[in-house]
């Protein structure tokens, strides 16, 4: 343990070990202190101030932190590594964003980041949790778990209900908070509540995250939500912005293979068409088994058509009757997978789903709405959408469909997108996944 030698400043506080991990939390009843090191240890430098960014600031001096969220608990002792103790391989650390940090998929998500899972075993990040006012306790106690864990790429942790805050110089924001559809209430209303939340998001985004970051939109209504958060982000590019399809992807995959009597990896080309409900489209057409057209090794076309396309469609509502809650787990699991499908080169001739602005694109669909389509990337964080893709009557009938439901609800929130006054005409109430 580093010899420390102790700032008569702090006195007033007696703050003991057992306090430390609580030190965020009580911090305007306490002064600031720090612990600089005799100069025979000099391999650390350790400050309990509540800015990481501020640890250079001599012990003497007292400054407040501005525009920037408080770290919580072990996370405030940063350490400042001499340059030959520093490891060459680790990278620059990396901030990621997450609202609805609290919940059951953030639960499982915080800690396949944390553990170098998504990221890399050498890519060290910083966790910035956005919750509410009522779940603020519970991110304290998702934060100590985090603590306890002890991973060594987590370096940073911070907390807090303001998105001004939590999202300064994000460069991943995954937005997973959003309020559930309860009894009775109709799509359009969903639409408003949901909506209100993620322009407000993205306002936020806009104003304080890096300008190049990279947005994924989990709370449904995940299309249009994320509709609206990039149009409130106008300084971002709307490439950037997300609509997680990527579990409808995996449970298309997952009911092929079944079907074929094959394991999970000689399913390939799946692509998710459209919205994130009951209208999405699961295209069988243009995914291949084994490197085979999938409709030359499953010869019952009518199952394709009928059966595997509702059980894609219904999959989350089936899973909930079975299991009593939503699928957090899965869910937790294709955020990951959607992060690597775009830091990770797209194997040659595959391709990966995911809900993008769908301006400029080959396929003739309407522009100005996300919708799910096929997308490769190099690695770099960005996507192309694919061109070599086949369509059919019944294909193009079924996007038609799921492309009239996301234009609906396009000028249902056009009051949250600039775009005028909100004319809400859904083409009937279609149950996202999960929501029965």
């Amino acid at each position: 343990m580093a010899v420390t030698q102790f700032n008569p400043a702090c006195a007033k506080t007696h703050l003991h070990s057992s306090q430390l991990s609580f030190l965020s939390r009580g911090l305007p009843r306490h002064r600031h202190c720090a612990f600089a090191p005799l100069h025979r240890t000099q391999h650390a430098k350790i400050s309990c101030s509540v800015a990481p960014n501020q640890v250079q600031v001599p012990a003497v001096q007292i400054q407040e932190p501005k525009g920037k969220p408080d770290c919580y608990g072990v996370f405030c002792l940063t350490y400042d590594l001499k340059a030959e103790e520093e490891t060459r391989s680790w990278k620059k650390l990396i901030n990621i964003a997450v609202s609805g940090a609290a919940g059951m998929i953030a639960n499982h998500l915080l800690f396949k980041l944390a553990s170098g899972e998504v990221f890399g075993p050498d890519q060290p990040i910083a966790l910035k949790l956005l919750g509410s006012e009522r779940s603020l306790q519970a991110l304290e106690g998702v934060a100590m778990e985090l603590e306890d864990s002890l991973f060594p790429l987590l370096r940073e942790v911070s907390i807090g209900i303001d998105p001004y805050e939590v999202f300064q110089d994000a460069e991943w924001a995954l937005l997973i908070g959003a309020k559930p559809r309860g009894p009775g209430m109709e799509r359009a209303d969903l639409l408003d509540i949901n909506g209100q939340i993620y322009a407000g998001q993205g306002k936020a985004l806009n104003a304080v995250a890096s300008r190049n970051v990279k947005v994924i939109v989990v709370g449904n209504p995940c299309n249009t939500n994320a509709l609206i958060c990039l149009k409130n982000a106008p300084n971002i590019p709307a490439k950037n912005f997300h609509a997680l399809t990527r579990l409808d992807e995996n449970r298309a995959k997952c009911q092929l293979a079944l079907k074929a009597g094959v394991f999970y990896d000689k399913v390939s080309n799946v692509t998710i068409w459209g919205n994130h409900s009951t209208t999405q489209v699961p295209d069988f057409l243009n995914s291949r088994i084994d490197g085979l057209p999938v409709k030359e090794v499953v010869k019952d076309h009518k199952w394709l058509e009928e059966e595997f396309t509702e059980k894609v469609q219904k999959r989350g509502g089936a899973l909930i009757q079975k299991w009593g809650r939503s699928s957090a787990a899965s869910t937790a699991v294709s955020i990951v997978d959607a992060i690597r499908s775009l830091i990770t080169p797209t194997p040659e001739g595959d391709w990966f789903s995911s809900g993008v602005y769908s301006n400029g694109n080959p396929y003739g669909i309407s522009e100005g709405i996300v919708f799910s389509m096929p997308c490769r990337s190099n690695g770099d964080g960005d996507y192309e959408l694919v061109k070599d893709i086949i369509f059919d009557d019944y294909l193009r009938q079924r996007i038609d469909k799921t492309e009239a439901e996301l234009l609906a609800e396009k000028r249902c929130v056009a009051h949250l997108t600039g775009e005028g006054i909100a004319v809400c005409d859904l083409p009937g109430d279609t149950m996202l996944p999960g929501e029965m």
